[in-house]
């Protein structure tokens, strides 16, 4: 089924926090009729200023639109805002771009078609500021035929990325993305903490971090093939080379009087991987751990 409309369709939008309003606006720019509801009104004002309608409660909101996009904090959030709305739910698409655990996910999906909704998972992959420009990407998962329906309204928010059936498959991209990213993020908190405690300015500091994590692309080259083989040369940085690295740093932090739990973490990793035979493999081999296979 084409998802071309002559007419950009009318969206309804509920959550207005940064990501809610930044998809809102993106969607007003692109001459969608945009209704938002949101617990705090007030959120909404500069919205509705801008050409957005603001409904007087969820179910006016979710009668408003056959595409309904949900932006909460998490899944829990949809049952409490939605369950006046119950009622209005028959026919239409609920997206819900919520972040919570798979099997939360697929409960929700049958959930919303118990009550004659269609239902997408979605994970948007950028902060707010990037929603609605060529970086912005989203996963979803679900009905295919509902993602091609609307396909040129979700590409206003992000480039969609189809990622299967299974509801719970975008929430497993969503979260498997963030685990890379969050860890990254702390680690870059941890190394400025480390160079801070010989009076470093974390403006110093940061831009060179900044060098490292564009090295990882060159870093995880031909990563993806030893995972899916799940077989780690040796020919690269091994387990053992890394694993003393990752000592020095778990003793420096404490020397420092810093928190170990994130190198704490990755050193526990490098150490078992290594009691499990995987000295001399590749650092990959870290992956039979996290995965659970080695003791």
């Amino acid at each position: 089924m084409s998802d071309e409309r002559s007419t950009p369709a009318p969206v309804t939008l509920i959550g207005l926090g940064p990501m809610g309003r930044a998809m809102v606006r993106s969607l007003l720019r692109a001459g969608h009729p945009v209704t938002v509801w949101n617990r705090t009104a007030s959120r909404a004002d500069e919205l509705v200023a801008e050409g957005a309608t603001l409904a007087a409660s969820p179910a006016e909101a979710v009668a408003a639109s056959e595409v309904v996009v949900l932006s909460l904090t998490d899944y829990q959030a949809m049952y409490e805002v939605l369950a006046s709305a119950t009622g209005a739910l028959a026919g239409r698409t609920l997206v819900n771009l919520s972040s919570d655990t798979p099997e939360v996910t697929r409960e929700a999906a049958r959930w919303a078609e118990g009550h004659g909704a269609r239902f997408l998972t979605g994970g948007v992959m950028v902060p707010a500021v990037m929603v609605g420009t060529d970086a912005c990407y989203v996963y979803y998962s679900g009905e295919r035929d509902v993602v091609d329906r609307h396909r040129s309204t979700l590409a206003v928010i992000g480039e969609p990325r189809y990622v299967g059936q299974d509801p719970a498959a975008a929430q497993l991209f969503y979260q498997a993305q963030l685990a890379v990213f969050l860890t990254a993020l702390a680690g870059l908190l941890q190394g400025t903490a480390m160079v801070r405690s010989a009076g470093v300015s974390a403006a110093d500091f940061v831009p060179q971090a900044f060098g490292t994590l564009t090295q990882l692309p060159a870093m995880v080259a031909g990563t993806d093939e030893e995972l899916d083989s799940g077989s780690y040369p040796g020919d690269q940085s091994t387990a053992t080379m890394m694993g003393a690295t990752a000592d020095h740093i778990l003793r420096t932090s404490a020397a420092l009087g810093l928190d170990l739990a994130l190198p704490g973490a990755v050193h526990s990793l490098y150490e078992r991987a290594i009691a499990a035979g995987h000295g001399g493999d590749n650092w990959t081999s870290l992956f039979e751990i996290v995965r659970g296979t080695s003791a």
